[in-house]
């Protein structure tokens, strides 16, 4: 095993247990903008995002990597993608990766999420005869990203601004330590931690997510190309394995036995959100760590449609859980 790979390895693994304090679930950040009329968590993942770009800009300029990301043509599929990555999520209660948070915290039907998200991404062709998302050529409609290195000056500024102070504070202070990481895990932060580790995976193992890895082995599956997979499954395990020691750590574990009813749901979103994701394509944290802050039409599109679909399904749930409560 290489130091890349051991590196990614620990990178995945802090990720999973950073989503135990922070985390980048759409369903959580809706319903915290419906209920609470406040938006800390969009805030927390449009900082995480900016922090991915602009980590992404300062490898470029170290030649670490030798161009941004691509993205992919906007089609039909790509509202419907959209509609199903949020219909599935609210479904479940939860986004991809907000089940794996809850994994962690011992809600064991969320097991059956990446299960559903398998089958969700085996069945996607059978059911909507998608045309194979066509990547785009160029990245014309917005030159100035072909080459982001002029904001890794910028970054870096907005880095030291962002973090300095409270380091410095910190360092003056007794117990600096443990105030630091309760610091350094408070949501907001433990959501840029997601984001930073986001980027670190992403140029020691390439593109990842653990979705990825549940679509290439559904679109793989009779073909018997198992090439390559190797490091992302062992990325896998880590994100599950930082999941669970993040549960008990932040005390959140507290596993219970599910009831059919959970199961069900963990598993029809889990298939609703893997036919979205293949259709868009790509599923919530990478439209939010890439495609939305590089600008990408479809990722826009798509993740404004996950958005609506969310929305509209709470804003229904609740009418009609107050007619009920009304008519008993």
């Amino acid at each position: 095993m290489t130091v890349a790979w051991l590196t990614a390895i620990l990178s995945v693994g802090l990720m999973g247990f950073a989503i135990q304090r922070g985390g980048t679930c759409m369903v959580a950040a809706v319903d915290e903008v419906l209920s609470q009329r406040r938006a800390h968590r969009l805030a927390a993942m449009l900082e995480a995002s900016l922090w991915v770009v602009g980590g992404l800009a300062l490898a470029q300029l170290a030649h670490w990597m030798r161009g941004m990301p691509g993205g992919y043509d906007i089609t039909q599929w790509t509202v419907v993608g959209g509609l199903l990555l949020g219909l599935g999520a609210w479904v479940n209660g939860a986004c991809v990766f907000g089940a794996i948070a809850r994994l962690g915290s011992g809600q064991w039907a969320q097991a059956l999420t990446p299960l559903g998200f398998y089958v969700g991404s085996l069945s996607v062709g059978a059911i909507f005869h998608p045309q194979e998302p066509k990547p785009l050529a160029t990245v014309s409609a917005w030159p100035w990203w072909s080459d982001a290195s002029w904001l890794a000056p910028m970054f870096a500024l907005y880095a030291v601004w962002r973090v300095g102070p409270g380091l410095l504070e910190h360092w003056r202070q007794r117990h600096r330590v443990r105030q630091l990481a309760e610091r350094v895990w408070a949501p907001h932060a433990a959501t840029i931690v997601i984001g930073i580790t986001f980027v670190v995976t992403l140029l020691l193992a390439g593109p990842w997510a653990y979705t990825d890895v549940l679509a290439r082995l559904a679109r793989d599956m009779f073909t018997g190309d198992w090439h390559g997979l190797t490091l992302p499954l062992l990325l896998l395990l880590a994100l599950y394995a930082g999941a669970l020691i993040g549960g008990r750590t932040a005390g959140r574990w507290r596993p219970a036995r599910p009831s059919w009813g959970e199961c069900l749901n963990a598993f029809a979103g889990g298939a609703l959100m893997g036919c979205g994701s293949l259709l868009i394509p790509g599923s919530n944290d990478g439209l939010i760590f890439i495609g939305i802050p590089l600008l990408r039409p479809y990722a826009w599109l798509a993740l404004a449609s996950m958005v609506l679909a969310i929305a509209a399904a709470l804003l229904l749930q609740r009418a009609w859980l107050a007619r009920r409560a009304v008519a008993c």
